[in-house]
């Protein structure tokens, strides 16, 4: 048979399937299909797309002198708010779906759109080892853009498309955060649009409470229109160690070891089980044994996760040595993990080979294209949260994760704590070292219940002294938030600037209890 024949009697029975189904059930059990005939190949065209915008900024030079221009529209749009009275919240005018996170911002459709088109990398001094950037680069766009230079980010933040402002609004971490701290701690300066239309910067010693109330502010501060943040020399290859370990207690003394050491570049680790995890360690180098290279990011390899596990299977120590990018975006192509819920044979030999190179869709457009059916199950049936919990309360930490949710793998990262002042930072006088517990996927505990074992969770949470990262779904109350976080410098500015009447709290814009 012709194959363009057969191709044409597939797609026709595939309709008349999904007409006899509908489209509800097939997105809803079956979306895989929607997914790998639309999704993928969608997601490819956006990422060219985008690619091609970046090199030919980059050649014509254009994003430095078209960023003043593009920040004055900005003020002028709040201008235009004030002219108007001032009626409505402002907010970004990005459309909720384009962002990394989950949850549905419905505030976008009540609150003053501001169009923020700022999208590119505007400079990178050598000298002063720093980059300066707008706030919608994403991390794929400044390690491509950097590593051919020789330079990266101490602290590169896993996904491609997260994004330079969501990361500082937000926060962001990474393997190498026990020695550089999170992502705001890498950032050097913030250039914002205010409630009346100024533009300021911000610096440790420049209008320094603005610039550590930012972080964690999630845009209710004002509009983030630039950021410096320090760069570090690159080199070739990271040399893994992976370290397959057994028992609770030797989990969670080996992590706080390893990542004690200052020698160590990286440290990650994966729990698959209560008992069971591996411990990986990394090594920049420029140095590298061809029997040992191991280029993870290629399209037809394993999913990261699946090929760590294969030495906890097998028991044994191994050494790999990563091309630098490909360790740093190492989780990318499998979302994690969550990619195995949406595409359940995405891992196989066959499907790598033959479609992994359109792998992984765009999270935005999994959100634009999930319905309200696959919203309310996710949200039922699902968790993605990132807790950051002081690591002398690992081991309970997991424990607790274990009995409330049972979600595995547990994405272990370590990162060191200063502190500063801010909304996050150490209950004592000194920097503490932290891990961030990352839980993403479908709870197995048979008494899991989104709204109720979530709370529990976040109490355990504010007990030990811990935070819960602002892009996931949040269930406390407003004096519960303020309990988890230090509220005092973020609202003496709102008054100081003018920014209740301009900007919706923090709380009001992320949390549950504040949207229903």
């Amino acid at each position: 048979m012709d194959p363009l024949l057969s191709l044409g009697a597939g797609l026709l029975l595939l309709a008349l399937w999904v007409r006899h189904k509908g489209l509800e059930y097939l997105l809803v059990h079956h979306r895989w299909v929607f997914v790998c005939l639309f999704l993928l190949p969608l997601s490819v065209l956006f990422d060219i797309y985008y690619q091609l915008r970046a090199w030919a900024v980059w050649r014509l030079h254009s994003a430095p002198r078209q960023h003043g221009q593009r920040v004055r529209h900005i003020q002028a749009q709040v201008q235009e708010w004030k002219n108007e009275g001032g009626k409505t919240y402002m907010c970004t005018g990005r459309p909720g779906w384009l962002t990394v996170s989950l949850r549905v911002g419905k505030y976008k459709k009540t609150h003053k759109n501001i169009v923020i088109n700022l999208m590119d990398i505007l400079e990178v001094d050598i000298e002063r080892q720093v980059v300066r950037v707008e706030p919608l680069v994403t991390m794929g766009q400044l390690t491509a853009h950097l590593n051919p230079m020789g330079w990266t980010l101490p602290v590169v933040p896993e996904l491609d498309d997260l994004t330079v402002g969501g990361l500082i609004m937000g926060t962001g971490i990474e393997s190498s955060s026990h020695i550089y701290g999170l992502f705001q701690h890498t950032c050097l300066a913030y250039e914002l649009v205010l409630a009346d239309g100024s533009l300021v910067r911000c610096t440790p010693t420049e209008n320094s409470d603005l610039f550590y109330a930012v972080p964690w502010s999630c845009g209710t501060l004002g509009f983030l229109v630039a950021a410096e943040i320090k760069i570090i020399p690159a080199k070739k290859y990271v040399k893994l160690h992976y370290k397959p370990v057994r028992g609770l207690e030797k989990i969670c003394e080996k992590f706080t070891e390893e990542s004690k050491k200052k020698e160590n570049n990286f440290v990650e680790g994966l729990v698959y089980s209560l008992e069971e995890a591996v411990i990986m360690t990394g090594v920049l180098t420029d140095e590298a044994e061809d029997s040992q290279i191991n280029r993870i990011g290629n399209y037809y390899k394993p999913w990261f996760f699946k090929h760590a596990e294969k030495y906890l299977k097998a028991n044994q120590t191994g050494i790999e040595y990563i091309p630098s990018r490909h360790y740093y975006h190492r989780h990318t192509r499998s979302i994690f993990w969550e990619l195995q819920d949406i595409i359940p044979f995405g891992n196989n030999p066959v499907f790598r080979y033959l479609f992994g190179w359109m792998v992984p869709p765009k999270i935005s457009l999994l959100k634009l294209t999930q319905g309200e059916a696959i919203r309310k199950l996710y949200e039922q049936h699902h968790v993605v949260q990132d807790m950051l919990v002081p690591m002398k309360s690992l081991e309970k930490s997991i424990s607790t994760f274990h009995s409330d949710l049972n979600v595995y793998p547990l994405w272990l990262c370590p990162f060191i704590l200063p502190n500063n002042p801010g909304m996050v930072h150490p209950k004592g006088d000194e920097m503490e070292l932290y891990v961030d517990i990352g839980a993403y996927g479908e709870p197995k505990t048979k008494q899991f219940e989104a709204r109720a074992s979530m709370r529990q969770m976040e109490k355990f949470v504010r007990n030990v002294h811990g935070f819960q990262m602002l892009y996931a779904d949040c269930y406390m109350n407003r004096e519960e938030f303020w309990d988890m976080f230090d509220g005092s410098l973020y609202h003496k500015l709102r008054e100081q600037m003018n920014c209740k009447n301009a900007f919706p709290e923090v709380y009001d814009k992320i949390c549950k209890a504040a949207r229903h």
